[in-house]
Order: C-alpha cells, then sequence, then structure tokens
C-alpha cells in the first residue's frame, strides 16, 4: 500500500506541478482533477498510470490521432434531471447529446486500435456504448439546435398552418399599404414593426380615415401606427397558432426530458470520463513540455538516473533561455544511501529534490525528463525533510522541528522506504548534533532504507566513507574559480572550502589564519585533503572532457571519410562497367564491319550468316540468366551511369567550347617579323635555337649541335638579334 505523506509534496514543490497540470487541461472538471493529482495507491495503479500518459504521448507517432475529448460541463444538466418533473432548457439536450456523441467516438476509436492503445481501451472499455441518448435528441432538435418541424405531426402541422395565415397577413397587409398610400395618408416611412406585427405609419391628421387598431404612436406624436383591419382576424389566428406551437413544444421537452431522466448516472460516468481523458491528455502535454519519457520500472530496489533534470528549474530556464544541468544518481542494494557534501549554492538541495520530485511524479503516473535508459523501482514511502522548518504555530524552535520529524521517519522508515534530508543534524551543536544525526543514520542503514541526505558534518562524512551500502558524493567545482560546475560525483566527500570561500569574498588572510588556529590541526588536514582531491579531480575532469570531444570529431571524420570512399568506389566501379560495356560494343562493330567487308568482296550469304551467328553465339555465352526484374533493375541502372557520364562530359565539353570562344573573341598579338639572328622556339617545345636562313616562309633554326627547317608560323620570338 503506497502512502506517501502531504508534507512530502509540499517539500518538493508537486504543488506547482499540479498547478502547470491543470493549465493545460481543456475542462474545468479536469482542472480540478489536475490540482488535485496524489501518488497512486498501488503499484499496480501506478504502472497502469504511466501507460495512459505513455500511450497518449504515443500517439503524436502515429496517423491515427486521439478524438478531441473536450465537452461543456453538465453538472447542472444532471441536477435539474435529478430533480422530479423538471423540465431542460432547449440548449441543454444539446450538450447532453454532444457529450454523448464524444464518448461514442472514444469508444469505437479505441475499440478499433485496441492493440495500439491497450491501456487506453481498458480505460473506457466499462463505459456502456449507446446511440440512444443522440438518436433522441436528433429527432426532436436539427444541428442548429433548434426544434424541427418534423419532431411530431402536431408540431408540424401547426407550423404549416402559420406560414399560411403569416401568408394571408402579409397579403392583406401589402393591399392595405397600396391603397392608404394612393390616397396619400401614410408618412414617408410608409410601414414599421410593433411587437412583432406589421404596422401602417399613418401620418396624425389622417388617422381617423385608416381602419385598424391602432397600436402606437412616434415620439412626437406625427405618426400614428395603425394595424389595418384586414389583417387583425388573421393576426388573432397567427396568435393562437402560436400558443398551440408553444404548447407543443413545451410538451416535447417534457417528454425529451422524462426519457433522458434514466440516463443521470450515465451522464456522470461520461463527465468522469471525459475529465479523466482530459487529465490523460494533460499529462502528455506537460511531458511533451519537458520532453520526458517513461522509464523502465523495475521489481529490483533500484534508482539509476541518467540526464535527470528537475522539472520546474528546466521549465523555468526554458522559458528564461538558460541553461538547465542535468545530474547522473544511482541507487542500489549496494548503494542505499547517498551523503552529499560540499559548499553552499553547488547544487546539493536541487540534487536531493530532483530525485525526490522526479520519484513523486512517477508514482503520480507522470513522465520524467530523464533518459530512456533510466532505471526506477517504486517507493510505499517517501520521507522529507527539506528548508527551514521552524514552527510557529506550535512554538517550536528548528532543531526541535527536525528532532519531532527524525521521530516520525524512525517510526516510519522501512524496506520500501525513500528518505530525503536537506542539511542533515543542523540547528543544535555540532559535536552533539551530529553524533545524534550519525546514530539516526546508522538506524536508517539497519532498516535498508534508501535516502539521499545532504551535510557539512565531518562524522557523517567519515561514516559513509567506512560504512558499506553508504556512499559519499559531491558536487564539483572549478578548482581555479570555485564557481559550481553542478555536476554530482559519486565516491568521494565534498570539501566545504570554508577558508577558500572567505578568502575568495575578501575576507582578510590574517583574519582567516587566526580563524584556521582555533579549529583542530587534524580537522583543517582532513579538509584540505579532500579539497585537494576534488581540484585535481576537476582537471582530471576537463582533461577526460576534452578528449572525449577529440575523439568524437575522430570518430565522425573517420565516418565522412568512409561515406566519401564507398561512394567514390561505388561510382568507380559504374565508370568500369560502362567502359567495359563500351569496349565491347567496339569490339563488337569491328567484327561487324570484318564480315560486312568480308561479305562486300565475296559476295556469299552464308558464310557471312554463319560468322554473324557465331558472333551472337559467342556473346550469349558470356550472358547471365537474368529475370525480367533483374534485367529491368539492370538496364535503369546502366541508363543511370550512362547519363551521369554523358552529363559530366556535356560540362566539360561546354567549357571547352566557352574557353574556345573566349579565346577566339581575345584579339590575337601581331606577330613579330622573324630576322636572321633572332633567337626563336617552336610553341610546342622548349629547345632554343638561332635562325642561320629564312626562304619562302620557312627557317632554317641552328640549334647548336643540329639544324632543322621549320615553318614560321610554327616558331615563336624569344630575343631578337642585338643591333
Amino acid at each position: 500500500m503506497i502512502n506517501i505523506h502531504k508534507k512530502t509534496l509540499q517539500d518538493l514543490e508537486f504543488n506547482t506541478v499540479c498547478e502547470q497540470l491543470a493549465e493545460r487541461c481543456h475542462t474545468q472538471l479536469g482542472k480540478e482533477k489536475a490540482i488535485g493529482v496524489l501518488p497512486y495507491s498501488s503499484e499496480e495503479a501506478v504502472i497502469f498510470g504511466l501507460h495512459q500518459t505513455n500511450e497518449y504521448v504515443s500517439s503524436k507517432l502515429h496517423e491515427t490521432v486521439i478524438p478531441n475529448h473536450n465537452y461543456d460541463s453538465i453538472d447542472r444538466e444532471i441536477k435539474f434531471l435529478g430533480i422530479e418533473d423538471s423540465v431542460l432548457e432547449k440548449g441543454s439536450f444539446k450538450k447532453l447529446s454532444s457529450i454523448s456523441e464524444t464518448v461514442n467516438v472514444h469508444l469505437k476509436f479505441f475499440q478499433k486500435y485496441q492493440e495500439r492503445y491497450p491501456v487506453l481501451h481498458k480505460t473506457v472499455a466499462d463505459t456502456e456504448f449507446t446511440k440512444d441518448v443522440v438518436t433522441a435528441v436528433d429527432r426532436v432538435f436539427d444541428r442548429y439546435g433548434e426544434l424541427r418541424d418534423d419532431a411530431s405531426p402536431l408540431l408540424s402541422a401547426t407550423r404549416r398552418s402559420i406560414n399560411q395565415v403569416k401568408g394571408r397577413i402579409n397579403s392583406s397587409f401589402s393591399s392595405a399599404l397600396g391603397q392608404y398610400s394612393g390616397y396619400g395618408y401614410l408618412d414617408e416611412i410608409r410601414e414599421s414593426v410593433v411587437d412583432n406585427v406589421r404596422v401602417l405609419a399613418v401620418t396624425a391628421m389622417h388617422r381617423r380615415k385608416v381602419k385598424g387598431s391602432i397600436m402606437g404612436s412616434s415620439k412626437t406624436g406625427s405618426i400614428v401606427y395603425i394595424q389595418p383591419e384586414a389583417t387583425l382576424q388573421a393576426q388573432r389566428e397567427l396568435n393562437n397558432l402560436y400558443y398551440e406551437e408553444d404548447e407543443e413544444v413545451k410538451r416535447l421537452l417534457k417528454q425529451l426530458t422524462e426519457h433522458l431522466r434514466p440516463f443521470i448516472p450515465l451522464f456522470s460516468e461520461y463527465q468522469e470520463l471525459l475529465s479523466t481523458i482530459d487529465l490523460i491528455a494533460a499529462k502528455a502535454k506537460y511531458a511533451d513540455s519537458l520532453n520526458a519519457v517513461l522509464p523502465t520500472i523495475t521489481t529490483d530496489r533500484e534508482i539509476t538516473l541518467k540526464d535527470a533534470y528537475h522539472p520546474l528549474l528546466l521549465l523555468s530556464n526554458n522559458a528564461k533561455k538558460e541553461k538547465t544541468y542535468p545530474q547522473d544518481i544511482h541507487l542500489n542494494q549496494n548503494e542505499r544511501i547517498i551523503v552529499i557534501s560540499g559548499p553552499n549554492a553547488g547544487g546539493k538541495s536541487i540534487t536531493l529534490k530532483t530525485v525526490g520530485l522526479l520519484q513523486v511524479m512517477l508514482q503520480c503516473g507522470l513522465l520524467i525528463p530523464v533518459h530512456e535508459y533510466s532505471r526506477m523501482c517504486l517507493f510505499d514511502k517517501i520521507l522529507s525533510d527539506i528548508g527551514d522548518n521552524q514552527s510557529i504555530e506550535n512554538h517550536l524552535s528548528t532543531y526541535s522541528y527536525r528532532l519531532k520529524n527524525m521521530n516520525y521517519f524512525l517510526k516510519k522508515c522501512d524496506q520500501r522506504t525513500l528518505f530525503l534530508i536537506d542539511e542533515f543534524g543542523t540547528g543544535s551543536d555540532p559535536e552533539l548534533g551530529g553524533a545524534l544525526a550519525e546514530t539516526f543514520l546508522e538506524v536508517f542503514h539497519e532498516r535498508e532504507s534508501f535516502g539521499i541526505i545532504t551535510t557539512h558534518y565531518t562524522n557523517l562524512k567519515m561514516m559513509a566513507n567506512e560504512t558499506k551500502e553508504i556512499v559519499n558524493a559531491n558536487m564539483l567545482f572549478d578548482a581555479r574559480t570555485l564557481e559550481p560546475l553542478f555536476k554530482l560525483h559519486l565516491g568521494e566527500a565534498g570539501s566545504s572550502f570554508t577558508f577558500e570561500v572567505a578568502q575568495k569574498n575578501g575576507i582578510p588572510y590574517s583574519l582567516i589564519n587566526r580563524s584556521k588556529k582555533k579549529v583542530e590541526r587534524g580537522k583543517i588536514r582532513f579538509d584540505k585533503s579532500i579539497a585537494n582531491l576534488q581540484k585535481e579531480r576537476s582537471k582530471l575532469a576537463k582533461t577526460n572532457s576534452n578528449l572525449k570531444d577529440k575523439e568524437q570529431k575522430a570518430v565522425d571524420r573517420d565516418k565522412k571519410l568512409q561515406e566519401v570512399n564507398a561512394k567514390v568506389q561505388a561510382k568507380l566501379e559504374s565508370y568500369q562497367e560502362l567502359y567495359d560495356s563500351n569496349q565491347r560494343l567496339i569490339y563488337l562493330g569491328q567484327k561487324l564491319d570484318s564480315a560486312s567487308e568480308k561479305f562486300y568482296n565475296t559476295k556469299k550469304k552464308r558464310e557471312l550468316m554463319a560468322e554473324l551467328f557465331k558472333i551472337v553465339q559467342v556473346e550469349n555465352s558470356k550472358r547471365q540468366k537474368l529475370t525480367a526484374k533483374q534485367n529491368k533493375a539492370k538496364k535503369t541502372e546502366q541508363n543511370k551511369v550512362k547519363q551521369e557520364a554523358q552529363q559530366k562530359v556535356a560540362v566539360i565539353r561546354k567549357k571547352k567550347k566557352a574557353a574556345k570562344k573566349k579565346e577566339e573573341a581575345t584579339p590575337a598579338k601581331p606577330k613579330p617579323i622573324l630576322k636572321i639572328g633572332d633567337r626563336v622556339r617552336m610553341y610546342d617545345g622548349k629547345a632554343v635555337g638561332s635562325i642561320d636562313e629564312l626562304k619562302k616562309g620557312k627557317a632554317i633554326v641552328n640549334y647548336g649541335m643540329f639544324t632543322t627547317n621549320v615553318s614560321i608560323d610554327q616558331l615563336e620570338l624569344v630575343e631578337a638579334k642585338k643591333k
């Protein structure tokens, strides 16, 4: 039986979570349920609630989205139906029909997709599916909420008669309007409406000349409103018909109310179900805002939190666009209790509250902001002592109140308990309070409870170091600046950095030195050793982080190189295949050309056919027998490679053409006139020689070892002969 104390929920600020949950509800009853959320009373209920939320969150990943569950509250309608001989208003029937239809849609949806949403299907499965309410209301009301003409034969006949009488009234009124307008008895506005009756706007001087019933006059008295005598009889008939219509409507509404009265329990059940779905949907929205997941729920006694965030701090920092630091926390049978030490403002209390709030949220069916590989068990009791608990009402000091709290802890602690104590043992003499706190911790340890405590007491750090199932931990600090890193490190106690923090805040070194002399040397050495260890570990952590970053970059680089290499290899293979295919086609072309030439010379058809048949057989022997599908795939791949090659060749040709055009567009430099004795060289050569003789566009060039006869167009001037 799970029973988590209300004080624990207050200490962990769970009421704020409930308020944020209520903001995400659509219905008033859903909001009320969200505000009153409490941990489930059994493990089965916790698991069921978690899977409800998880299934709703997962629905966004499917094409089949869960239908809208919104509805108008029907509390007033249920109350009226409970009163004998009461009759509901017109709007109430549509609300009852709407909520019934909404529930029916959900029942059909979860019935259809029960394999995908087994827990949500089970949530709605016990609710009765009936179309009776919707059918009964739709028989009387149309989709706009008005009574249908065919709701009953009498109503239908009455409304037909009303329309006929209205037609007669309009006809006779139009006749009177034309007649008296022709006489000039009417004002410029000619007509008006008084008490929903059309009347003639008669000038006051002619009022006695118009036969009918006076219905009123204008404010100035210049116009008298008269209903023509011709319409009076028809109007009386219309009024009687309106009365009959009203009586029939009342009868129908009463009849429909009586028909729906037996459904009172079902309507209450509908509203309860939809408000429950509203709460589940709100939990799913809350999970989305936190990027929350469902960790593995284990029957082993274990809490393994990876990348755990404090939910309230995460939402607050996200709104301010500030960074939130996650924690890794591990508790199991062999390490049941964590003692966190270190200076204030390092995040000790937040870490403790993170564990407590996440555990409470989990046991209320809420997903939590942790890594999906996290593992958690369930506790029957979660006890907390956090913050300044001075009791003004009972005239108790902080320490007295905390002792009273510890007494409650000692009565309740067992194997299925998680306790959370901030600043354990404070409020009294450090020596005596520390000794008492150590004794309490021994009792918690003996009863095999799980827990996290924060403390500055050295004796508790030493006890954790010496006791098997109790683990020291500290919040990491930057060794140089003493700024908190908000990272929990298990395995070592934390220094309070008392004198270091004092020095950083400008306290004179002489005063710090005098303070050190007042404390036992052993304590200072112990605290200093812890501080030095923390500084060394901080350096190692930074080095380790840098190495991991470099390793990750190297892995990413290697991965990219492998991908590029694979792509290059695939391209090479494709081009090789294309080259081989083209070479084969060239070879075949040569054979065909040879056979064609032979036929041209001999004119022997049989030899030609035999040669061609031989070529075909040889080529077919090289082919692999492929299915139509494989053949199609091969051709597609070949075409693809061919197109790629053609595209690349086209680009190269385009570039060459552009270069050629550019070259042609560039005006050629005037060629120098070569003379005997000039030093020259060929355009495509490197050797330089001198011209010995020029004759008919040719030049004899002497290279020293030999001479050559070259066209003048192929020579370029290197150096003109010096005069």
